[in-house]
């Protein structure tokens, strides 16, 4: 008989709280095969693990459970303790009886202690069963892809490339530098962004070890953690950027004007364009979408447009040219998409979208921008004028889930005080109203950076929802009310800001689904865990950082990105990866080869034997879901060590059967 010791954790009053941990342990003395049981305030603590390892080996112990809490916890840290002192680490089980016990039954110790015992003895039943496992090794490839240029993707890009590894950044705008690049200063500290980005680019396209794929997207993923082949879409920038001396001749024959997305509608371009209209060193693409050359009606001449060739004196336009694919082998992914903001059409009874001075915060970033539109003049976009009201309307689609999105977008608060303290620098005269629900500055020097603004340029906070937004002659009528003083007020603006939404980038939930990762209900990409392992995502190798995860201001977001590098480094500093054993096999003579587990495996972990004609896993990839197991008729899937007779077993004891089907 396997001798086996049960370690029962307080988790500090988490567990002790509900559970007598005295009446557990003499409990699971009495089990069949316990030789030894104890219980610690901490088992996860150093001390904690050291009881562990004395017991393994005074007792020579040949299973183990840990009564504590989630095994999504600790469950690494008992195995890795277990396996220093000679006991294998797939003999060791954590019994979870904080969140499946003593959070439940929080007011009756009786039956959370009782409870507690019952799972102890189901989970030893596992142990008893469980297979000794060896590690799956896998080789690595020491390159990196990164789906997305802005902040995020670029410092991740640069930290990993100046570690020594090749880097892919695959970036669908025309230039890469995302949101960041609308955006005119930092806040707290008033800092000049531009050229802080501006640095960052020159570092990323002058780096030998990263290579850059712009107008591009994910067409296809496949392969595994260390071994991912990742096929690239290019679509065509008609310009041949080796050739083009950006003397701008193209870009003043172009007979298209259309709203210019990067300075958020304040502006025209023309189909052939630079992407950010401020940056002349950027050197033109054309948008197909807007060219009348591609155009499905053909012109009356019978001739398409090619007033851009015609023009260009070094022949660096062709019209003529496709898309092309690319692939890149890597060994890991990250995920960094970005954000967009939710569109201010969606607030119709604040004007978004119908009236011109109704504008959202890029666009007031695009207005105090020097290189923006207005030159860094905070005009009115309806006639050009200086506003000496601005109302500044917070949570603009936020924290609203009956109608809009439910979450606070975080960086809100602070970019407004911004935003308000930089219109006063340059308006000396004017008047701020900020309409807010909570001010949420929880970071360093924010709560003083909003102090100074109100102290200093005055500026007059309101808390309460704006009930409406409309237009009245020249002025815009906003009905509020202070909820503080119970008030309802009407205020007479030249200018409103929307502090909108963030919402995560379009076309994000077709990419999580090519790249196998998961997302939340808000659309946002999901992490492992949100404390044990907040930068990876559900498939082994994919990362995440930015935005894409969840709103960030840009301090967070670099934080995030950094953090993402470290973690790849740490798996590229192996030469080959460990892989978890614990997963899906196949009985093969009972699979019929019919092939239903083969579409139902989200990870594509599952392959058709065509010499035997069963199904057969690829353990590299597979991440023990048990969608396979779930999905076979003839029950030939089974997870190693949790087969469905150990889980019958842990039932039955559970359930007090007298017998085991």
């Amino acid at each position: 008989m396997k001798k086996l010791g049960v370690f029962v954790c307080w988790c500090g009053s988490n567990i002790a709280s509900s559970v007598d941990v005295d009446q557990a342990v003499a409990g699971a003395l009495k089990l069949d095969g316990v030789v030894h049981a104890e219980n610690y305030m901490y088992m996860c603590s150093d001390p904690g693990q050291q009881k562990v390892k004395d017991a393994i080996q005074e007792k020579n112990l040949d299973g183990v459970v840990v009564a504590c809490c989630s095994p999504r916890m600790h469950e690494n840290t008992f195995r890795k303790a277990a396996g220093s002192v000679g006991l294998n680490s797939y003999l060791l089980e954590i019994a979870n009886i904080r969140e499946q016990c003593s959070w439940v039954h929080a007011n009756n110790k009786p039956v959370a202690t009782a409870k507690a015992i019952s799972i102890i003895e189901g989970t030893l039943d596992k142990v008893k069963q469980n297979l000794p496992l060896e590690t799956i090794t896998i080789d690595l490839t020491k390159r990196v892809c990164v789906v997305g240029g802005g902040i995020a993707g670029i410092m991740s890009a640069l930290d990993l490339a100046d570690a020594g590894y090749d880097v892919v950044i695959i970036e669908k705008e025309p230039a890469i530098g995302g949101h960041v690049a609308q955006i005119s200063t930092t806040f707290p500290y008033f800092q000049n962004v531009p050229e802080l980005l501006q640095k960052k680019i020159a570092e990323v396209e002058a780096h030998p070890r990263i290579n850059l794929y712009l107008n591009a997207e994910v067409d296809e993923l496949e392969g595994y953690v260390g071994n991912f082949k990742v096929t690239i879409r290019t679509k065509p920038a008609f310009v041949d950027h080796q050739t083009c001396n950006n003397c701008g001749k193209c870009l003043e024959v172009c007979p298209v004007s259309v709203s210019d997305e990067f300075n958020r509608g304040l502006i025209q371009r023309a189909a052939i364009f630079r992407y950010n209209q401020g940056d002349d060193a950027q050197l033109p693409v054309i948008s197909q979408a807007d060219c009348l050359h591609f155009s499905q009606e053909e012109p009356e001449t019978g001739e398409k447009c090619r007033l851009c060739v015609d023009a260009c004196t070094e022949n660096s336009i062709d019209l003529g040219a496709i898309r092309s694919m690319q692939e890149e082998l890597v060994g890991a992914i990250v995920m960094a998409t970005g954000y967009d903001l939710y569109s201010p059409a969606n607030l119709p009874e604040y004007g978004g979208g119908q009236l011109p001075d109704v504008i959202d915060g890029l666009a007031f970033e695009r207005l105090i921008d020097p290189k923006g539109p207005t030159g860094g003049k905070i005009l009115r976009p309806s006639d050009g004028q200086v506003p000496q009201t601005v109302v500044f309307i917070q949570c603009a689609g936020s924290r609203d889930p009956e109608r809009h999105k439910a979450y606070c977008s975080r960086a809100c608060c602070m970019y407004t005080a911004k935003q308000a303290r930089l219109y006063k620098q340059q308006v000396n005269d004017g008047t701020v109203y900020i309409s807010y629900m909570d001010i949420r500055s929880d970071s360093r020097d924010f709560e003083e950076f909003v102090q100074q603004g109100m102290e200093e340029e005055n500026l007059v906070y309101i808390r309460g929802r704006v009930a409406k937004v409309f237009a009245e002659g020249s002025v815009l009528k906003v009905y509020t009310a202070d909820t503080l003083s119970g008030r309802q007020l009407e205020i007479e603006a030249d200018l409103v800001v929307l502090a909108m939404a963030m919402e995560p980038k379009n076309g994000v939930r077709e990419l999580a689904k090519k790249m196998n990762v998961t997302i939340d209900g808000d659309g946002f990409l999901s992490e492992t865990h949100i404390k044990l392992y907040p930068v990876e995502s559900s498939t082994k190798g994919v990362y995440l950082a930015g935005c894409g995860q969840s709103p960030k201001d840009i301090t967070d977001t670099v934080s995030q990105a950094l953090a993402t590098a470290g973690k790849i480094q740490t798996m590229f500093s192996n030469e080959t990866l460990l892989a978890d054993p614990l997963v899906a096999e196949v009985k093969e003579d009972v699979c019929s080869g019919c092939g239903i587990c083969v579409d139902i495996c989200p990870y594509g972990a599952r392959v058709m034997d065509d010499f035997k004609r069963i199904s057969a896993v690829n353990q590299a990839v597979c991440q023990g879901c048990g969608a396979c197991i779930a999905a076979c008729p003839n029950k030939a899937c089974e997870l190693i060590n949790s087969t469905s007779m150990q889980f019958i077993r842990m039932i039955d004891d559970f359930a007090h059967k007298a017998q085991v089907v």
